[in-house]
């Protein structure tokens, strides 16, 4: 028995359909170096989504490799009730000097979902200690994704993801999302004065007497399919929220680390939100780590003796890990030494070249639509009209299965066809990244 054929046997694999492995089997990648992975045939694929969002500088990134090395042969694990250690110490303080003011305290989980199980749990319980009991409901945007956990489920408006738990879920109020592609207000993002927010302004102030928080991916709504919207959109959401005494989550899990073209994407709006969710990137794809960074005002109201059951009793078994806060300090050095933000303004700017060059004519391209490091191509049936194709057609996935033949991963979202390259991509990577999404594409919708 090979080994595709024991994965098969043995492996039932995330965010798949399984029966779809008859036709694509799952490719068994045996290294990577860079922005590339290489199966066990010497295969090469650049990776166009980097792992799933995670990786930041490169499959094997020589600094990273000394990093884990050395904490490994210091330490690898130790309970994070009433013990500490100098990487947790080092990782909490970096991270609250370069997060938007006001995020003063931090505390750690293990993955993305848990994080935002952390955040929904600390704003409901802050409110029920401060004596604001009618707060007991979660605001968040039509199309969210924050995650598959209920509690983050509940949150998220994802059919794929969540309908069948609906039944389980919390009773979130949902709020009109921005799609400035599709908005019926504005013509472009660039000019765009956010007049959709009108009825989410509406909605907040009817029932803002039981909101304990509004959850937000700040610029992109990822999972959706990569919709954008403008900074002044996260202004208006914030001065709301404080005139009506709600906590603002910003779930930055996917946006932050540079993603956008600033550290954190809400650096773009000028706001600070009163709950911050890290992870993803925060070690450069090596390991799991979470952090859900927060106010002192928050803080504070957990404050007290034990007996009056006022602490936050949530935990992990790896919370704090020191392999996984070596590896992000080391993540978070490079960013500093190697002035990563500005490097990646190059980048973006061939990336945006590059769509210019390879989509601009495509009938099928309704919009290359580009924040920061993240590009993504809407792919419909008629430009003019922004028809999209039916979802059973599969489109986005027929391309992606193209893109593996030629040596690159985009995995799709819908019929979003997406980048998010690693930043240690070169200009010659992007175009061969470009002009082949471009022949998949073309190959898919002339067959």
């Amino acid at each position: 028995m090979n080994l595709v054929e024991k994965d098969l046997k043995y492996i039932w694999h995330p965010c798949s359909q399984m029966k779809d492995y008859q036709d694509l089997e799952p490719i068994v990648i045996k290294n990577g170096k860079g922005a590339y992975i290489f199966d066990i045939d010497g295969k090469s694929y650049l990776d166009a989504v980097s792992s799933w969002w995670v990786n930041l500088f490169g499959h094997s990134n020589d600094r990273i490799n000394r990093a884990i090395n050395e904490q490994v042969e210091k330490l690898e694990h130790v309970i994070f009730a009433n013990f500490t250690h100098e990487p947790a110490i080092q990782l909490a303080e970096k991270i609250v000097n370069i997060t938007p003011e006001g995020l003063d305290k931090v505390f750690f989980s293990d993955n993305g979902s848990s994080a935002i199980e952390v955040a929904l749990k600390m704003s409901f319980q802050y409110h029920q200690q401060t004596g604001k009991f009618k707060k007991q409901r979660f605001a968040a945007l039509q199309n969210a994704y924050h995650g598959e956990t209920l509690g983050a489920l509940s949150v998220g408006d994802l059919d794929l993801y969540s309908k069948v738990f609906n039944p389980l879920l919390l009773n979130t109020l949902r709020l009109e999302s921005p799609d400035c592609y599709r908005c019926v207000y504005c013509k472009s993002r660039d000019t765009c004065n956010v007049e959709c927010f009108a009825n989410l302004e509406k909605d907040i102030i009817l029932h803002h007497e039981e909101l304990c928080a509004v959850i937000i991916e700040p610029l992109i709504q990822c999972a959706a399919g990569m919709k954008m919207y403008p900074p002044v959109y996260l202004k208006r959401l914030r001065k709301l929220c404080d005139e009506y005494d709600i906590h603002l989550i910003a779930d930055e899990i996917a946006v932050g680390f540079g993603r956008t073209g600033k550290m954190f994407a809400c650096e773009h709006a000028g706001i600070s939100p009163d709950i911050m969710c890290l992870s993803k990137g925060i070690t450069a794809g090596y390991l799991p780590l979470a952090l859900t960074l927060t106010s002192a005002k928050i803080y504070d109201a957990f404050y007290g003796d034990y007996f009056e059951h006022k602490a936050f009793m949530h935990s992990h078994s790896y919370t704090g890990n020191p392999i996984s806060c070596a590896v992000a300090n080391e993540s978070l050095l490079i960013f500093e030494t190697e002035d990563i933000v500005a490097k990646n303004k190059i980048l973006e700017k061939y990336m945006l070249k590059c769509a210019n060059t390879y989509f601009s004519e495509n009938k099928n391209i309704g919009e290359y639509r580009q924040i920061g490091m993240v590009g993504a191509i809407e792919l419909v049936m008629d430009k003019n009209s922004k028809q999209g194709f039916e979802p059973q057609k599969r489109i986005g996935y027929e391309v992606y299965k193209k893109g593996l033949n030629k040596g690159i991963v985009i995995r799709p979202l819908g019929n979003v066809i997406y980048f998010m390259p690693p930043y240690v991509v070169n200009q010659h990577d992007l175009d061969f990244l470009y002009s082949r999404t471009l022949e998949a594409i073309t190959e898919v919708l002339n067959q």
